[in-house]
């Protein structure tokens, strides 16, 4: 007798044997139990987890004949001839050999008669989505208003090629991805059935490989069977299965999360000395970062698909880096998968990613080195926290002499960057910009003054335009809320125009009425030169800070 691929050999024949799929089981035997057939079903999910095989089990159990309510027998004839693909009623057709229009409707209609011998006719189509769009609409008018006793069993791995009125009519079972415990799990079972001598760390290797499909898993154990003539040598299941050693996964992750170049670029020249695909290297170490953030989430090493060993591993090395580092790690290689897998030099892009992911715990927060938290010594403040007139360009200066002007707010990250010398009538503009951004660019031309609950603003002689559209009613009730929001509830508005400046009328500024030109200790200010690089302006006036003007 010919040798049988142990695929083929251990397909499941009985519900039960079914793995992984327990929902799509319980829904179907409990309508074979009521004798609630649908004429159409569309089962879909990844390769090889059971689409076909269902279909198969669900038609015997149509016509067995002990059927239907207790399942398939697998004894009688008609199960039989099922099993071997002989049975004249239950037609198992792929697709892509019957995508043409004609084929179609020659199989529609000789399906408008019923079945020779058993209870039902089965029509199983697999990878349904290859029919073209008129097979499709020639098969739609049998799906929806079939003859008695006719069932239709679709599988497809792209529900979303599918058209939704053949989806309206059908019944959809998803088939789920196989754990990969319970794969492991089950060629354990093929093993000790086969003879076949497999560590339990080797089983679960193949079971992490097959990426959730159990034809592929079976594929593997039964190919590296073959290779190690009955038995399998993990170091080689590592290696046909285009993976990595695990703890050669641990030190690269060791590597790379301080920041050690040197050794990240040896362990990737090393991968590629060992002829892995780069490829599918990237893609598992990919997962195994993925356990490392499950892991720093609180996650036990128990739950992930690793043995224990390695799982109390990757656990000790975890707890000693943050979760942010993981998470940037991640989201770089993920952004970077696509790169290595359509590269010509995938070696190359591969030791390049890892390189540049080696350069990410180097990093500061950009909002730490803007709060003065890079490490540099800052300097002690020489004088008294003083209010500061920042001017990008000379202009006419106002007419009253404790006039403090507000400049156009900053970016929050300016603000940030300027820490205690936010003045509150900046921040009166930044609320107002959240309000209601044009709004406050119409007020970049206006002085404003707080006193006594008191927010006056001084609008340009020179923009009437601007002065009417601030003196609307929508906008004056903004500028109260915004008004209230900075300075505290019953914070009262009022708009006051100021006439147009007369050619050459200077008004002197307060601080260089007394003729000292000496520079203000102020100006000195790290925090205060940040705002001057930022806007290119000058210090026009240095006010001190006063009970009236504080917020």
């Amino acid at each position: 007798m010919s040798y049988q691929v142990l695929a083929r050999k251990w397909r499941p024949q009985a519900f039960d044997a079914l793995i992984g799929q327990r929902e799509v089981v319980t829904a179907l035997t409990n309508a074979l139990r009521e004798g609630r057939i649908a004429q159409a079903y569309l089962f879909s999910g990844i390769r090889g987890v059971g689409k076909t095989t269902a279909a198969r089990l669900f038609a015997k159990a149509l016509n067995c004949e002990k059927g239907p309510e207790a399942g398939p027998c697998n004894e009688c004839a008609t199960c039989r001839d099922i099993t071997r693909g002989s049975d004249l009623d239950v037609l198992e057709i792929d697709a892509a050999t019957y995508s043409k229009v004609e084929q179609v409707r020659e199989l529609a209609e000789s399906l408008k008669y019923g079945p020779t011998r058993d209870r039902y006719k089965v029509v199983v189509v697999d990878e349904v989505h290859r029919l073209s769009r008129q097979a499709f609409d020639a098969l739609l008018k049998i799906v929806e208003e079939p003859p008695p006793r006719l069932v239709f069993v679709f599988a497809t791995t792209e529900v979303d090629a599918v058209p939704a009125t053949i989806l309206s009519r059908c019944q959809e079972f998803h088939f789920r991805r196989v754990g990969a415990a319970e794969v492991a799990a089950h060629l354990g079972e093929i093993a000790a059935a086969e003879g076949i001598a497999a560590s339990a760390r080797a089983l679960r290797l193949l079971a992490r490989a097959g990426e959730g499909s159990v034809r592929d898993s079976v594929a593997l154990l039964d190919q590296l069977a073959t290779f190690g003539n009955g038995t399998i040598d993990e170091a080689e299941a590592s290696r046909l299965v285009g993976g990595l050693d695990l703890a050669l996964f641990a030190e690269l992750l060791a590597a790379i999360l301080r920041g050690d170049a040197r050794r990240v670029s040896a362990l990737a020249r090393e991968s590629e000395a060992q002829g892995w695909d780069p490829r599918q290297v990237h893609a598992h170490f990919l997962a195994y970062c993925r356990d490392a953030l499950h892991l720093a989430l609180g996650g036990a090493p128990a739950e992930l698909d690793l043995p224990a060993d390695d799982g109390e591993a990757l656990a000790a090395l975890v707890a000693e880096t943050e979760y942010e580092n993981l998470l940037r790690l991640l989201h770089h290689l993920l952004a970077s998968e696509a790169g290595v897998r359509r590269s010509d030099a995938a070696s190359l892009a591969l030791e390049l990613a890892w390189l540049r992911a080696a350069e990410l715990p180097k990093l500061v927060a950009v909002e730490a080195l803007l709060a003065g938290d890079s490490g540099a010594a800052r300097p002690a403040p020489t004088a008294a926290p003083a209010k500061l007139r920042v001017e990008a360009a000379p202009r006419p200066a106002p007419p009253a002499a404790a006039v403090l002007v507000a400049p156009s707010p900053p970016p929050p990250s300016v603000a940030s960057a300027v820490g205690e010398a936010t003045d509150p009538l900046l921040r009166f503009r930044e609320e107002l910009s959240a309000r209601r951004p044009t709004l406050a660019a119409s007020l970049g031309a206006a002085r404003l003054r707080h006193a006594d609950g008191v927010l006056t603003i001084e609008l340009p002689g020179d923009d009437p335009l601007g002065a009417k559209q601030l003196k609307r009613p929508s906008n004056r009730e903004l500028l109260g809320a915004a008004a209230a929001a900075t300075f505290g509830a019953g914070t009262r508005l009022r708009l006051v125009e100021a006439p147009p400046a007369a050619p050459g009328d200077a008004v002197a500024a307060p601080a260089a009425a007394s003729g000292d030109e000496t520079p203000s200790p102020a100006a000195d200010d790290p925090r205060v030169q940040a705002v001057l690089d930022i806007f290119g302006g000058t210090v026009a006036t240095v006010e001190p800070a006063d009970d009236e003007e504080s917020a």
